[in-house]
């Protein structure tokens, strides 16, 4: 039996948040749903090689990681680990190219290519403060 996981991910500003992601990351918009009410209800990307991502705004009492964190001394504690325990971890097929591109688009770098145990790896942030592993496949 195949199974297959992808992740599901709150945002506050789901817009900004599929431009950023394609932007950043790389990801193509595949989908979305908008709601009567003008919020994103559902929407999809793809990886480079046709993972998907799933998206979506939640009630208004939702709060990003990064938003948690500038509200809670615990949070903020923690968001200065530059470990990812809690995320996402992607392949890719060129981590330096990939890392550049993620950098150059404002992407909080926890963890350059080269700094983590296993080469060909690095750790960032995105705009709402969600955690990502990138990881060259060929050192997968």
């Amino acid at each position: 039996m195949r199974q297959v996981v992808t992740p599901m991910l709150s945002y506050e500003d789901v817009r900004a948040a599929l431009v950023w992601l394609g932007d950043a990351f790389g990801f193509r918009e595949t989908g979305r749903i908008t709601m009567p009410d003008g919020t994103i209800g559902h929407a999809e990307m793809e990886t480079e090689d046709g993972g998907a991502i799933m998206l979506a705004e939640p009630t208004p009492a939702y709060r990003s990681p990064r938003r948690h964190a500038e509200e809670c001394a615990e949070a903020a504690a923690w968001s200065s680990v530059p470990y990812v325990i809690d995320g996402v971890h992607v392949y890719v097929s060129d981590i330096e190219a990939h890392f550049e591109r993620a950098r150059g688009a404002g992407a909080v770098i926890l963890a350059e290519v080269g700094d983590i145990a296993v080469d060909g790896r690095y750790r960032a942030a995105d705009l709402e403060g969600h955690r990502w592993m990138f990881e060259d496949v060929a050192a997968g």
